[in-house]
């Protein structure tokens, strides 16, 4: 009997460590002293697990309770020390789980910017999913910052910051 329920909590604590393994490199954990307030950190997913110099691709989610007004314009700016690869042509928005046309997608090297536009403007109260594709990770592992900034429709052409997604490269 000793041996049964030896056997019966090893497999159960086994069993349910597994999930919180595999989840452990793709959703933001708990961040403490990151320097950037927790209602300003957005949700994000690195489907292939944030390996240094490895492929990967990013999910960088907005939530639609952030989106008070309709967007016209995504600015995502990233640190200098950051040395990945984007693939413009392979960057693009979801809204509500369909894809959304692009009018243009820029990515200034120089400047640390992804300026993405859609060929109209995402409704305001709508969840966004950034999803960029076939990105180089950087050869050493670190966080990095990228930041979230928006340009509404007829709007001051003053971009708005929406929050910051704080990436794990391991």
């Amino acid at each position: 009997m000793r041996r049964l329920l030896s056997a019966l909590a090893v497999t159960s604590f086994l069993l349910t460590g597994f999930p919180v393994v595999s989840l452990a490199q793709s959703l933001p954990g708990f961040t403490l002293f990151s320097g950037v307030k927790g209602e300003n950190q957005l949700p994000f997913r690195l489907d292939f697990g944030g390996q240094s110099n490895g492929w990967d691709r990013y999910r960088l989610r907005i939530p639609g309770q952030r989106m008070k007004l309709a967007v016209a314009q995504f600015a995502i700016t990233y640190p200098d020390y950051y040395e990945g690869i984007f693939d413009p042509k392979k960057i693009e928005v979801r809204v509500k789980g369909k894809k959304v046309k692009l009018s243009e997608v820029k990515w200034d090297k120089e400047g640390k910017l992804i300026s993405i536009f859609p060929e109209e403007p995402v409704p305001a109260g709508s969840g966004v999913e950034l999803v960029f594709s076939n990105v180089k990770n950087p050869s050493f592992g670190g966080m990095y910052y990228f930041n979230c900034q928006v340009l509404s429709p007829g709007d001051v052409p003053l971009l708005r910051y929406m929050g910051t997604w704080i990436l794990s490269i391991s």
